[in-house]
């Protein structure tokens, strides 16, 4: 059997590649396409020595760094690719690499990090945050997204089976493409976290620093509590706004290396988290190593944090991404933190392992091949009964 595995494009080394990089453990022998392959000699390690396909966009002009601007011209081409020899396509899709174009002898199974989240139901936030949403280049932006939608929802037809990377995003892709996907939740490398069973006085949060991740958000709101100390991990465009506007108990210490970050989570007497995400890694691996967490209550976090009052609870939520609501969120949690119990936080993120997703993929996959197989065989009786 002859897999290819189709990804967005490759410039770092974040969540969805590493569902790339278990995917491409399991069929070792799979060929790779992307739009795109500008990563660094420091976070491809685990593509091997496999060969990348890439499309045009590659050698147009600035596309090493803004590669995200040729967005109109990515569902050209994802289709360019010829994936007419192979038997399997695996997509990676968070995008467009669900858009390749296979035949009635294929099976496409699409793993969705979400539907174009900027071209549906987030338009209007990205509109916004870009400075997209009025004059000329807001009008263009909207006929451009306008037409990623129409063929976002035209490709979906070409798609075998979706696997959704939660309940959230099974829940989008009803809505979006009136599909039906199977949830299979992200490795996550909990074997590299260790519990830390004692807390120091500070609170923390790591991201990278881009608006909808809202760090801003949290930064603000303890600059409303002096008394208490806040650790801010990461890089972005946002660092020097938020670096300007943070108080004397705010410490921002920029990017840092893995245990540099494992540390700081493990001795954090929680993790703050004020995004709405698809799925949501860091916080589960703050859990792993032991620290409960403080999210807002909306996305993937609520499918990855076991909530008070809840049995063994691994965190709380609070439920407006507003100052107020994450100052009272601290304020609860301080007159409760002895019941999250770093133990329980631990098992909570042994769920989301690594096996385990190895395990469910695998099967997912098996299964579809097998019932091809099997009704294809069906249909060869019945021809062949009819012949006679």
């Amino acid at each position: 059997m002859k897999v290819a595995v189709v990804h967005e494009w490759l410039d770092t080394y974040a969540g969805s590649e590493r569902v790339l990089e278990e995917i491409l453990a399991l069929y070792p022998q799979a060929d790779l396409f992307t739009i795109v392959d500008f990563i660094g000699p420091e976070g491809r390690a685990f593509i091997g020595s496999r060969t990348v396909t890439t499309s045009f966009i590659q050698k147009l002009p600035f596309s090493r760094k803004k590669f995200r601007n040729y967005l109109p011209l990515m569902p050209l081409a994802v289709e360019q690719f010829d994936l007419s020899s192979y038997d399997l396509i695996i997509s990676s899709s968070h995008a467009v690499a669900k858009g390749v174009i296979t035949g009635p002898d294929q099976m496409h199974i699409s793993y969705v990090h979400t539907p174009i989240r900027y071209a549906w139901d987030l338009q209007h936030q990205y509109l916004k945050e870009t400075g997209n949403d009025r004059g000329v280049k807001g009008w263009v932006t909207r006929w451009l997204l306008h037409r990623i939608r129409m063929w976002d929802s035209r490709t979906a037809n070409g798609v075998d089976h979706f696997i959704a990377n939660s309940g959230y995003i099974s829940n989008r892709i009803q809505k979006v493409y009136r599909r039906e996907s199977e949830v299979i939740y992200p490795p996550v490398q909990v074997e590299k976290f260790e519990v830390h069973y004692e807390k120091e006085d500070f609170y923390l949060t790591a991201s990278r620093m881009v608006p909808y991740k809202k760090i801003t958000l949290i930064v603000e709101a303890f600059n409303r509590m002096k008394d208490k100390k806040l650790v801010v991990i990461g890089q972005g465009p946002e660092y020097k706004k938020i670096a300007a506007i943070a108080g004397s108990n705010i410490e921002l210490l920029g990017h840092q290396p893995f245990d540099v970050l494992k540390s700081y989570m493990q001795r954090a007497k929680a993790f703050v988290f004020a995004a709405e995400e698809d799925f949501g890694i860091i916080p589960v691996e703050a859990q792993a190593c032991g620290t409960p967490i403080i999210a807002f209550g909306k996305g993937g976090s609520l499918e990855t944090v076991r909530s008070y009052p809840e049995v063994h609870p691994t965190g709380l939520f609070f439920w407006n991404q507003t100052q107020d609501d994450i100052i009272e969120a601290v304020k609860w949690f301080e007159s409760h933190q002895d019941e999250f119990l770093p133990i329980h936080c631990r098992s909570n993120a042994e769920q989301f392992s690594t096996e385990r997703f190895r395990s469910k993929f695998q099967k997912f996959v098996n299964r579809q091949l097998n019932s091809r197989s099997r009704f294809a065989m069906e249909d060869y009786d019945v021809v062949a009964t009819a012949r006679r």
